[in-house]
């Protein structure tokens, strides 16, 4: 077998075969017990995750998109009410404002960063003034938002701020006060997912809220469970979200090597930075900014001339995923249409045109990114890459 031939874009089996053994064990204890929902291992994930985050209170539910649902409905807004999120996101981050009957207002992102920015909130809010009652930072690609200005508009306009933390569970931010907190435990409800390729993932669907709120976080539990307290009496229409107890058992295992992970994750990435130093006048990297670590949940690169066509219509990003492709380097474009350009949010409130999320659906593709990669299947991936560039 040749190095081109065991590259994948999210390697799953080798992370799960140095530690099957603690997860079957794990996930023996959860068959013989028989308790498949709301076992005891939902609760003590629950609190390790806690102490991880150094967050008062984490509630556990189905999947991350349930998350934000679910961090919506318990902050009282009313049909109507805007909710800030960038144009430039999983769709998951605008569906469930929708879905709700609020009003998704799109804005667009920082063109080295990528991520919202607080310049854009508060243009938001004098477009639609009085409106906007909540706000969607969403840690891209595995780095915070830039938290502190954000969350000062947030006092100063009453905001609600919920972090979409799916894609940098472990990324640290660093606020005025000069210490460093978990992303996703420095707004007023922070979301993530356990999808399975995700930094800390699951072998099926999963999800969970953090609050440093108890108040807040009892009623995210209501919600989640059919809006009851107590069983059979419902004191607000909920849903029925939860993350089943095998997930929690395994979530468990491998919460204890997240940090570990990360580590690998951000080294590969570095190796990625030196292999590909010598086509910086043709590629670039996100912006990483100082006040936020890194996870790499995504290693994501932007063409310069990405959305140019040759004379057989190709785009270059998309000859660049073609070449790499049948060189078997396996690319994925995160994500290759903007909100506002979705049918499903045709109608909703756009800040602008949003020009730099517009451009990088066309220029932006990803690269192989896991804990398994290895230093020989970088060099590769490196070369044929620097070989479609003429390097």
């Amino acid at each position: 077998m040749t190095v081109r031939d065991d590259i994948k874009m999210c390697d799953l089996l080798q992370p799960y075969l140095q530690q099957h053994e603690q997860i079957h064990a794990a996930m023996a204890e959860v068959m013989t017990a028989t308790a498949f929902i709301n076992g005891p291992q939902v609760g003590a994930f629950a609190r390790q995750l806690e102490d991880y985050l150094s967050v008062k209170r984490v509630v556990p539910c189905g999947n991350g998109t349930d998350a934000l649902q679910i961090a919506l409905m318990a902050l009282d807004l009313e049909p109507g009410d805007g909710v800030i999120v960038p144009a430039f996101t999983y769709v998951a981050s605008a569906e469930v404002i929708a879905l709700l009957g609020l009003n998704p207002v799109l804005v667009d992102v920082d063109p080295d960063t990528f991520l919202l920015q607080p310049e854009a909130i508060e243009e938001a809010i004098h477009y639609y003034p009085g409106r906007c009652r909540a706000v969607i930072p969403v840690h891209l690609f595995g780095q915070s938002c830039p938290m502190e200005p954000i969350l000062q508009l947030a006092r100063q306009y009453d905001l609600y701020v919920i972090e979409d933390n799916a894609q940098a569970l472990g990324a640290r931010c660093q606020l005025a006060d000069g210490k460093w907190y978990a992303t996703g435990t420095m707004g007023a409800i922070g979301c993530t997912s356990f999808f399975p390729t995700k930094n800390l993932g699951c072998m099926g669907d999963g999800g969970a809220m953090m609050t440093q709120d108890q108040v807040l976080g009892d009623r995210l539990h209501r919600i989640a469970n059919h809006g009851q307290r107590v069983k059979y009496r419902h004191d607000e229409v909920g849903c029925n979200s939860r993350l089943d107890t095998l997930q929690a058992a395994i979530l468990s295992v491998k919460l204890k090597s997240l940090d570990a992970a990360n580590q690998a994750r951000q080294q590969a990435a570095a190796r990625y930075d030196a292999l590909l130093a010598d086509c910086a006048d043709v590629l670039q990297t996100p912006l990483r900014s100082t006040d936020s670590t890194h996870v790499f949940h995504q290693y994501t690169l932007t063409l310069w001339e990405g959305n140019r066509h040759g004379s057989d219509g190709v785009s270059q990003r998309d000859a660049l995923k073609q070449y790499l492709q049948e060189r078997g380097v396996p690319t994925m474009v995160y994500y290759p249409i903007p909100l506002h350009q979705q049918p499903a949010f045709k109608g909703c409130t756009c800040i602008g045109d949003l020009p730099v999320a517009t451009q990088l659906t066309q220029q932006v593709i990803a690269l192989p990114m896991h804990t398994a990669l290895t230093q020989e299947q970088q060099m590769y991936i490196a070369d044929q890459i620097r070989g479609f560039f003429g390097r």
